[in-house]
């Protein structure tokens, strides 16, 4: 039996963490230092987890200070009434999990406290899926600040308040976002930067781009070619794809994938 109390570090409080969700048949998820992920935490049965604008405020300012606290930084988000995407690059490989554990026990604590209830708020343990960022870090921005869009609150990501939208393509201060490398190479400036950040979102996001990120999310699979996923499953040391099951074993594209 795995217990912990608050006298624990944080580093011990981490391992427990893992440890339990090993003995309950959970493996832990992919976590590498510096690696981005895209991380999901969503209201229990899909009930809202956001009433009123204090809500959203509160929950930012906790989650910045989660995030400083525990080594994260936060290149784009959106906050849905009933659910939250956030593109987060941890610096240790429990920094996420630690953060992630901080904001929900606070922001439960207060949310079951202002509204009268009990009980859990989130549908069960958060998603976090590594992304490739060579190929899928923008798609990632986009897939994560078009949600208001694709749920049809707004017509324009720019409408919606509670997103890094405004911050990375107009430059809007935002305490929870910090640049990824990747955006900082947009451009020489912040005006420059702006305009081509902008100009990603001229179009939607194509039908098979959202299937590839939603797949991946709901299985827990790294986001990113084999390629991407062979390199995780050597410095994890565990498979980061998904096993075929069935068809040709003697063909090029099974061995390939299982490496033979």
């Amino acid at each position: 039996m795995v217990g912990w109390d608050d006298s624990m570090t944080r580093d011990g409080y981490a391992s427990n963490i893992i440890q339990l969700e090993v003995l309950v048949g959970r493996l832990p998820r992919y976590a590498l230092p510096g690696r981005p992920q895209h991380v999901i935490q969503r209201g229990n049965n899909r009930s809202a987890i956001f009433a009123v604008d204090a809500d959203y405020i509160l929950f930012s300012r906790w989650l910045a200070a989660a995030c400083e606290l525990h080594g994260c930084s936060i290149h784009a988000y959106v906050l849905m009434a009933n659910h939250v995407h956030l593109l987060i690059t941890p610096y240790t490989d429990r920094s996420t999990a630690m953060a992630m554990q901080a904001i929900g026990r606070r922001y439960v604590r207060y949310f079951n406290s202002t509204y009268g209830r009990t009980g859990s708020l989130w549908e069960g343990r958060y998603r976090a899926t590594l992304i490739d960022s060579d190929r899928y870090l923008f798609t990632c921005y986009r897939y994560i600040e078009l949600n208001p869009v694709r749920s049809g609150s707004v017509t324009a990501p720019a409408e919606y308040r509670w997103s890094s939208f405004r911050a990375n393509a107009f430059g809007e201060p935002d305490p929870l976002v910090t640049p990824h490398e990747r955006y900082s190479a947009l451009g020489a400036d912040q005006a420059s930067r702006c305009a081509s950040y902008r100009a990603l979102f001229l179009g939607p996001l194509a039908a098979s781009t959202l299937g590839e990120i939603r797949e991946s999310t709901h299985r827990g699979w790294p986001l990113g070619d084999h390629q991407f996923r062979t390199v995780v499953t050597k410095l994890v040391n565990r498979r980061a794809y998904p096993d075929p099951k069935g068809g040709d074993r003697r063909s090029k594209a099974y061995r390939k994938i299982k490496g033979v």
